[in-house]
């Protein structure tokens, strides 16, 4: 046997019987098997979606707050090593596939928008229909990545994917893993990111919810992480305790009353809308300004469809700049 042979049958030794393994998954497009992979195929999909461009982008988009002054707040990429980081600690401790976890929480966030939900809340209004983030995410990962052929995943790591938010649970238990810890992780660092904002204060929060969850960051996301742990243990599936998931419904509405809706927080929001909106509509009148990359789309996928995924992947500075180049009247330079 080569290496991935012997951690596929590691996997059946070492796992719990409800977890999903890697040499029954299956890809979206049939692969010629590789001779002496090290790798799984769940191991596979996490390095395909950490090797590829809209990964990397996730570093210049948006978590909460727009450009804001300063090193230490998050953006889209720290947000998924935080989700990644909570989805294995709890896969680890049930048994369950830690490379399935990291490949769905490394992809779950490939699709948003500059600018955050703001910039969602735009795409919606441009295309008179939800955008939706988790969507567009399985978008990239089928579409358009690697010039539009997409990273062919496996179906466990594409509807982890999709299934991270929304009405739709994926079947695996690592992707409710990760569903559940992109909640903790969001609300959490959030408050982090309010806080060193001066929006909120620790003692902010309610005490009914700090006496169960905890009065600081490490300890809601220990308590709520080992909760998961827990009571999934026990029930058999992914879940919260009664108490815990009241607990943290509470914080979340906490946090769209005081941080979400606040316009200190969220006052150049109205612009950035503003701005992916008129990008939309120059592009959608003048397809030419398009990349040479998304030029052959045009045929097969309409207008409006390869447009969207034009603004859907730009980073924040990158949605800036173009808008500035495009609408923005430049200073006259004198030659000579």
């Amino acid at each position: 046997m080569n290496i991935k042979e012997i951690l596929e049958q590691q996997e059946h030794f070492r796992l719990d019987e409800k977890a999903a393994f890697s040499d029954e998954s299956h890809r979206l497009r049939p692969e010629a098997e590789r001779e002496n992979d090290v790798r799984t195929a769940f191991q596979r999909d996490a390095d395909r979606i950490v090797h590829c461009k809209s990964f990397r982008r996730l570093m210049h988009k948006t978590q909460v707050f727009l450009s804001p002054e300063g090193d230490h707040y998050r953006t889209r990429m720290t947000h998924t090593i935080e989700v990644m980081r909570i989805a294995r600690t709890a896969a680890r401790a049930l048994n369950l596939n830690e490379d399935l976890t990291e490949a769905v929480a490394m992809g779950h966030d490939l699709g948003h928008t500059p600018f955050g939900h703001a910039g969602e809340g735009a795409l919606s209004a441009c295309l008179g229909r939800p955008f939706y983030h988790n969507q567009q995410s399985l978008r990239v990962v089928d579409v358009l990545e690697k010039n539009g052929q997409g990273l062919n995943l496996t179906n466990e790591v594409r509807m982890g994917i999709v299934g991270h938010t929304g009405p739709n649970i994926p079947d695996t238990l690592e992707g409710q893993i990760v569903r559940l810890s992109d909640r903790i992780a969001y609300i959490n660092h959030d408050i982090d990111d309010a806080i060193r904002a001066g929006i909120l204060q620790d003692t902010d929060i309610p005490k009914s919810i700090t006496a169960l969850l905890g009065a600081h960051h490490s300890q809601r996301v220990n308590t709520l992480t080992c909760d998961m742990i827990n009571t999934s243990r026990e029930a058999g599936t992914v879940m919260l305790s009664e108490n815990v998931d009241r607990a943290l419904t509470e914080l979340r509405s906490f946090m769209f009353e005081h941080v979400y809706r606040n316009p200190v927080a969220k006052g150049e929001e109205v612009k950035a809308q503003d701005m992916l909106k008129r990008l939309y509509e120059y592009y959608y009148t003048h397809p030419e300004a398009l990349p040479a990359d998304f030029q052959p789309q045009l045929s097969f996928e309409g207008m409006e469809r390869i447009v969207c995924d034009y603004i859907a992947g730009m980073t924040d500075n990158y949605a800036v700049d173009k808008y500035t180049e495009l609408f923005i009247p430049m200073g006259w330079h004198v030659r000579g």
